[in-house]
């Protein structure tokens, strides 16, 4: 299994690559995160941070299953494998059906994926992939055919229950929004400004109401128990108590997206104190 370590980073903007890409995760190497997880993107941009960078694990996260060939894929990633053994993890998922084309039976379609990915001529082992899983039988899909599970826009509470379905043996590595501010309404401004396009997204919306919340609380970008619930916010200490928690629910590994409100950059001072804050070490 790739060793992703305790922290890493979850970026969108790192898909895209380029100078400014190697850099940022140049920085996130020195600083001593574990693994930088990607939205979106590909195989090969994976490869190309993994290339810049010495130590540091790479991870998609996630990979359409209904954009990239299967075949392909499982081709690619071997050649990833082989370049940088050990550091890159295969993050998977179906998406939303606003967002793919020929979205149908997510479920049967990821384990038709798994299956082809097995039966690749370079097959990808299940410890070299993972499940963006929400839903109890997409979680136990990730125990059974993957390294675990990476869970996007969710609390400790949920961490909890899904480590109760996953096993004690399987990944569990979700991602945590973080705004590094004590200001309740400047947090919560920040916080809204990216999880409001999920409110609408039926796979977020529909894992909130198991959780707890009800229709009225995705107005407006979320209402502030929404928010408060899958956006981490406060001074340094209460953000290193809150992702104590995730870890004590049963996370072996939390990948903190930081907002400050700058989508178009990397938030590379953030990454910096949130290095500091967490005490690590690369």
């Amino acid at each position: 299994m790739v060793d992703v370590g305790r922290f890493g980073i979850w970026s969108s903007r790192l898909r895209e690559g380029g100078d400014e890409a190697v850099e940022a995760v140049n920085e996130l190497d020195r600083l001593g995160f574990g693994t930088v997880w990607f939205g979106m993107g590909s195989v090969p941009a994976a490869g190309e941070l993994l290339a810049a960078s010495s130590r540091i694990a790479v991870a998609t996260g996630i990979l359409s299953i209904w954009q990239h060939d299967a075949a392909m894929v499982a081709e690619q990633t071997a050649a990833v494998e082989d370049r940088h053994p050990g550091r890159f993890l295969l993050g998977l998922g179906v998406s939303h059906a606003p967002l793919a084309k020929n979205y149908e039976k997510p479920y049967s379609a990821m384990v038709a994926y798994l299956d082809a990915l097995d039966a690749a001529s370079a097959p990808v082992p299940r410890e070299c992939r993972a499940l963006a899983a929400l839903g109890p039988r997409m979680l136990r899909l990730a125990a059974e055919r993957s390294a675990g599970a990476h869970p996007y826009l969710v609390d400790a509470q949920f961490v909890a229950r899904a480590r109760e379905t996953l096993g004690k043996g399987p990944l569990l590595a979700p991602e945590v929004k973080v705004v590094l501010s004590s200001d309740p309404a400047e947090a919560r401004r920040v916080a809204r400004g990216t999880v409001e396009m999920y409110t609408r997204l039926p796979n977020y919306t529909d894992n909130w109401l198991r959780m707890g919340f009800e229709e009225a609380d995705f107005a407006g970008g979320g209402s502030d128990r929404l928010i408060d619930s899958v956006v981490v916010w406060g001074d340094d200490a209460t953000v290193r108590a809150r992702l104590d928690e995730f870890h004590d629910a049963g996370a072996d590994h939390v990948a903190v997206q930081v907002l400050d409100g700058s989508p178009d950059r990397h938030p590379r001072e953030g990454w910096r104190r949130l290095a500091e804050l967490l005490e690590l070490r690369p």
